[in-house]
């Protein structure tokens, strides 16, 4: 099978989506299916191009530093037919995902569309024009509805997501829950991260990790507030955030201001060979988000055996589970974020056997599997109807 996947972002940035697309994409490549990415180009200076990557003309998104907008005309219909693509999934819902749309149309090879992201709730932090927000939100929602009920197939990661989009557009076709699935020979709980805590002087101490985007959607600004609360009850304990992005020196300075300096270590970007010794090295990982339509990073952490303090917010309830892996919270309560985090640290070793269970439900090629299945789905009933 001929697979072209449309992104509106790829690496050099690194996202939860960009994770997401590359996972799929060596899974699907693993079992034999050819892969080609049409992605927006990051510029001249973007670094280096990536074979079976087509990159089109793009500006940057100056809203949100890191990201590009492939706004321009382009020949992605042509390079569909070329390539003899025999199925197009979306990754992205703004103009890669209209250029799929299109390509899907003008070549008649059936579309699917993944919802990694909930668009509408990231206006309130990255609006690209001036306009009323609600006028801005309402004509946003108008346009989400008819793009997604023109896609053969909708694919969502989670149940609370499969009910936001069947609210939103009651005509989408979903066949159910597709995750994104997690390596598990890459992330298990036997990895070593005692060079990791020896580089960041982090022995005798317990570790809270964070990994993702460093974004005001993101919700990082809680966990600062709470680490006081709990170093009260773990004393020496440090928070390691994992990441870069456009809020990154805004917390960076909030934590000075609270007095954090020493507490709250900022690794930076960590590369994909490096990041499961990150995950090694924690004795608990902590996820604020409210943005989250899965949260790749909480099942990465499980599948090393780490409890996890989550947002009881939208998907992560899917997967957090009080006594079980982890602890949830209220994600505008810093108290609870505390107590939660605490209680991550003081049961590690009793939560690390259901956390790993618990990833095992998600290996790649579980979902993978899953995921040919829609495809052939989806261009099966495209052929009867040709």
């Amino acid at each position: 099978m001929k697979v072209a996947l449309f992104t509106d972002t790829y690496l050099p940035t690194v996202d939860g989506v960009v994770t997401s697309l590359i996972a799929t994409r060596r899974q699907l490549e693993a079992m034999g299916h050819d892969v080609l990415v049409f992605a927006p180009g990051p510029g001249k200076n973007g670094g280096s191009r990536e074979e079976g990557v087509i990159y089109l003309r793009a500006r940057a998104f100056r809203s949100y530093p890191g990201y590009y907008m492939a706004m321009f005309p382009s020949r992605e219909v042509d390079l569909v037919k070329q390539h003899g693509v025999d199925i197009i999934h979306g990754h992205g819902l703004m103009f890669m995902g209209v250029k799929g749309l299109w390509a899907s149309w003008q070549a008649k090879i059936p579309m699917v569309q993944s919802v990694h992201t909930m668009v509408e709730d990231a206006l309130a932090y990255y609006s690209p024009i001036s306009l009323n927000p609600h006028l801005l939100r309402r004509g946003l929602r108008l346009y989400l509805r008819v793009f997604l009920q023109k896609c053969k197939n909708v694919i969502v990661p989670t149940k609370a997501v499969m009910a936001e989009i069947r609210a939103l557009a009651p005509r989408a076709r979903i066949s159910g829950v597709v995750p994104t699935g997690i390596d598990l020979s890459r992330f298990h709980p036997e990895l070593d991260g005692s060079g990791v805590r020896e580089k960041w002087g982090l022995d005798a101490h317990d570790v809270v990790l964070h990994v993702g985007r460093v974004a005001a959607e993101k919700n990082l600004k809680l966990i600062l507030d709470a680490f006081p609360s709990v170093m009260k009850e773990r004393p020496g304990a440090k928070l390691l955030v994992v990441g870069r992005g456009p809020y990154l020196q805004h917390i960076y300075r909030l934590s000075r201001k609270r007095g954090l300096a020493k507490d709250v270590l900022f690794a930076g970007f960590v590369s994909d060979f490096d990041l499961p010794k990150y995950y090694a090295a924690c004795d608990a990982f902590a996820i604020a988000s409210k943005f989250e339509t899965q949260a790749i990073v909480v099942l990465e952490a499980m599948a090393c055996g780490k409890p996890v303090a989550g947002a009881n917010f939208r998907a992560i309830p899917e997967f957090v589970h009080d006594d079980q892996n982890g602890y949830l919270f209220d994600p505008d309560d810093k108290a609870e974020c505390a107590e939660a985090i605490v209680g991550c640290l003081e049961n590690a070793q009793n939560l690390r056997y259901g956390a790993r269970a618990t990833a095992e439900k998600y290996s790649i090629e579980k979902c993978t599997r899953q995921l040919v299945s829609v495809y052939k789905n989806v261009i099966d009933a495209h052929a009867a109807k040709a």
